[in-house]
């Protein structure tokens, strides 16, 4: 169980529904966990019901029995009774827990999770989207893109969901008004842009008559897109859980006859007897002596999402909450935790905030040492304050008084998903950018000092004729970044002085070789990179950085990092250019889809907005190196040639 669905595990209210657990069991069909989610009555319930109905997942007697409740409160026949189970929904119309449901296509098996809607229920709408692979989105068409239909949808960036199907319900009440959809479609789109998010599909539905959930409906005969269920059935398999590292959190250890066996559920991977395990966080080792089952024979294997037991071939200490998995590909003992967090809390969440981290089975306490930013993700602004309000988004760095099992969610999710509770409550949650397995604190007063060089700055000036300075180059693939950041360091270092160029693919094959490209990912490189930059241009030499660095977000922290030194020149192509010169070949992998999130084509750049120099690069190289030697003599950089260096 994830950490999430650790802290408040889904109600089964439809329990009636006589459906399987929920927890999925291996199998050899394909399984792909759905969540819907969406403003309070925008039709989530009804879409759900519909779709069980449609693939004929109902059991038998509940159409009647919904036709039957609805016949005795005197209302029209209604779907979402089937979810809805608890009195006090029905009373109140609303859904106030996630349920979870399966159904099939011909293609694959579908766990299908429907979340509440309404504001004051967020908290269990987290739990049930941190369970998700893919998001049904759901609008009502005569409503439109409400505050809370962008905090669901950033919620669904926040937990690292990349397939979105956006549903614009209740056409059939505007009579499939084509610009009412048009109009929903692109300011959908545009929201789910502003951070990355695209949707699959935008489908337009009537979940109550049936229109595009399987079949299509007369009077929208404009729209050529898929149905719902085909719109599923075309999204992306998630990598297979066994296929991951193996993750085995201990949910508790019993004595039974001569044997202790140590039980849980695997979330990722695979276990065989003779297997060596690793316990973290203490580190401990030991192999496999048996699996034990019940009821039936033990076997000798397991794979992710079974539940087992297992005895050791000595005796380790072992608790509830440690994680077992194999040698190197083990979790991180971390003390430290960098987390975008969702905050839920009416009190903000700041610098000093005692917390409680829960983490799968586990769980420590820590305090907040820093709250990066603060995002409202209905508008997408950012925040001032160094705090998050309820409802807020925001960067949190963590430092945990005992170390707990974690993995950054880019490696793997089971692992990378948090909860966060201050005084016995669910404050909060959010995804684990980086887990440190020392504590990063700052050091007691005295015992860190700064010692400067033996070399004067007027020193370096004399015999380099240019100050320190990080000329950071940003602009899009192939726009030619590296080429200018290679003629710049020649030239310099021909004119006797010190540049270094530092780029971006060189650093990413040892300093920053175990960073990815999501965007978290992206965001530590920058800042890694800065930082070594910024080291240079201290002591005197001028670092020629060629980085893509895609968002102004990341961009600023850098210029952050490196004050006065920092100096950002925007290398400017067309994206046709770009793509025609394609040094790499990365461009065409992109539109043949091998590659996620390449800037330009599935990911965006954002353009510097007050850049110190524009170099466009269609045209001749000399002219951007002569352009960049002025800027860098006016800038106070270089040394006019009959400067007096010396002085």
């Amino acid at each position: 169980m994830n950490a999430l669905s650790a802290a408040k595990a889904p109600a089964q209210t439809a329990a009636s529904l006589e459906t399987p657990a929920a927890s999925p069991t291996p199998a050899e069909r394909e399984l792909l966990r759905i969540v819907i989610v969406g403003h309070v009555d925008h039709g989530k319930s009804t879409l759900v019901g519909r779709i069980l109905h449609e693939t004929g997942a109902l059991p038998d007697g509940k159409l009647e029995m919904i036709k039957a409740v609805s016949a005795r409160r005197g209302m029209p026949f209604e779907w979402s009774f089937l979810l809805d189970a608890l009195q006090t929904e029905r009373d109140q119309g609303i859904t106030v827990d996630t349920t979870q449901i399966r159904f099939a296509t011909e293609k694959r098996d579908y766990l299908l999770i429907d979340a509440p809607g309404h504001v004051e229920f967020l908290r269990n709408m987290i739990t049930g989207a941190a369970q998700a692979d893919a998001a049904v989105l759901l609008i009502d068409a005569a409503e439109g893109v409400r505050e809370q239909t962008r905090r669901h949808a950033f919620l669904l960036h926040l937990l690292g969901l990349k397939q979105v199907i956006v549903a614009v319900n209740k056409m059939d009440r505007v009579g499939y008004d084509r610009a009412v959809f048009a109009k929903i479609e692109a300011d959908v789109a545009a929201y789910l842009d502003g951070f990355g998010l695209h949707p699959a599909f935008v489908v337009p539905l009537s979940a109550r008559e049936g229109g595009f959930v399987k079949e299509r409906a007369a009077g929208a005969e404009w729209y050529a897109g898929p149905t719902i269920l085909e719109g599923l059935d075309q999204l992306s398999a998630p990598l297979g859980l066994g296929d991951l590292p193996l993750r085995f959190p201990v949910q508790a250890v019993y004595k039974f006859d001569e044997r202790r066996i140590i039980a849980g559920r695997i979330e990722s991977g695979h276990l065989a007897v003779g297997d060596e395990l690793t316990f973290e966080p203490s580190g401990a080792t030991a192999r496999i002596r048996s699996l034990e089952a019940w009821p039936g024979p033990a076997p000798t294997t397991a794979t992710a999402g079974q539940s087992i037991g297992v005895t050791l071939d000595k005796d380790i200490f072992v608790a509830r909450g440690d994680v077992a998995a194999h040698g190197n590909l083990r979790p991180r003992a971390a003390r430290r935790l960098t987390a975008r967090v969702f905050w839920l809390a009416d009190a903000p969440l700041k610098a000093g905030t005692a917390v409680t981290v829960r983490l799968a089975t586990n769980s420590a306490t820590g305090m907040v040492r820093s709250v990066a930013s603060a995002v409202d993700p209905a508008n997408l602004t950012t925040e001032g304050v160094a705090a998050l309000g309820r409802n807020h988004v925001g960067e949190v760095d963590i430092a945990l008084h005992r170390p707990l099992a974690a993995d950054a969610y880019a490696i793997n999710p089971i692992l990378g998903r948090i909860v966060i509770e201050v005084d016995r409550k669910i404050a909060g949650g959010g995804i684990v950018l980086s887990a440190a397995s020392e504590d990063k604190s700052p050091a007691p007063k005295g015992e860190v000092v700064a010692v400067d060089s033996a070399v004067r700055p007027a020193d370096r000036l004399a015999r380099y004729r240019h100050g320190g300075a990080v000329l950071w180059l940003t602009g899009l693939p192939a726009a030619g970044k590296s080429t200018v950041a290679r003629a710049l360091e020649k030239r310099l270092f021909d004119l006797g002085g010190a540049p270094l160029f530092l780029d971006g693919d060189t650093l990413r094959t040892g300093l920053n070789g175990d960073l990815g490209f999501l965007p978290e990912d992206r965001s530590e490189n920058i800042r890694r990179v800065a930082e070594v930059a910024t080291f240079l241009a201290r002591n005197g030499q001028v670092a020629i950085v060629a980085l893509v660095s895609p968002t102004r977000a990341d961009r600023a922290r850098a210029r952050e990092i490196a004050g006065a030194f920092f100096h950002e020149v925007h290398v400017r192509a067309p994206l046709d250019v770009c793509e025609a010169r394609d040094p790499k070949g990365h461009y065409a992998r992109a539109r043949k889809g091998e590659m996620a999130n390449f800037t330009g084509i599935s990911a965006p750049y954002e353009e510097p907005e007050q850049p110190e120099l524009v170099l466009d690069t269609t045209a001749d190289l000399s002219l951007c190196i002569h352009a960049l030697e002025d800027y860098l003599t006016g800038a106070g950089v270089l040394a006019p040639p009959d400067a007096d260096a010396g002085i």
